[in-house]
């Protein structure tokens, strides 16, 4: 595809953390929307991967507003729970996106694997997926992914989500523990966005 910088760009989120970690990604000179200013709510992700359902938000707040949208679907997999809570990462939190109820979750469904689990290494990677389409409908997506593993216990204040149960490897704290700048030099996330900040 032609490189043609973005200047207007909405980004496809209505989570709050998603939008700040996106936001502070993009390059200063852009002009950015978010759906929750203009009240548009989210498009049903009835996708069966994280790229199918990246598309769906993109190609849906690009046709609402006639503008370029970036948009991300992004979750754990849990190697142990056969790559669960994966693209229901976000469904595990329940409608108000509650995370301390989807951490439960994940530690209630190890228990039922393994009681042991917590003396075990449960190897797990955070997946996100950037999809940018045009008003054209001429869409890219691309994929980043950290490996690493969960937390016995929940750690750190920072990030949002499983941030505070996935250490990545070859570190000895959880993502929440981390300040924002360490986090984003390694996460899945700004993996993605190298893939694709040629179109900023």
């Amino acid at each position: 595809m032609k490189k043609k910088k973005i200047f207007n760009l909405i980004i496809g989120t209505n989570n709050l953390g998603k939008l700040r970690e996106i936001k502070d990604l993009l390059p200063n000179n852009l002009r950015i929307f978010s759906p929750k200013k203009l009240k548009f709510k989210s498009p049903k992700e009835n996708g069966k991967t994280f790229k199918e359902n990246s598309l769906i938000k993109a190609k849906f707040f690009s046709k609402k507003t006639n503008m370029v949208c970036l948009a991300d679907d992004s979750g754990l997999e849990i190697d142990f729970l056969d790559k669960k809570p994966g693209i229901f990462s976000s469904r595990w939190a329940g409608l108000k996106g509650n995370f301390d109820i989807a951490i439960k979750k994940v530690f209630l469904e190890l228990n039922k694997k393994d009681k042991n689990w917590k003396n075990k290494k449960i190897k797990a990677r955070f997946v996100c997926v950037l999809s940018i389409c045009w008003p054209n409908g001429k869409n890219i997506s691309k994929t980043g992914k950290i490996e690493g593993f969960i937390s016995p216990q929940k750690k750190g204040k920072n990030g949002f989500g499983y941030d505070p149960i996935f250490i990545p490897n070859k570190r000895k704290i959880t993502f929440a523990q981390m300040l924002a700048k360490e986090k984003f030099k390694i996460d899945h996330r700004s993996k993605a966005f190298k893939k694709i900040k040629r179109f900023f």
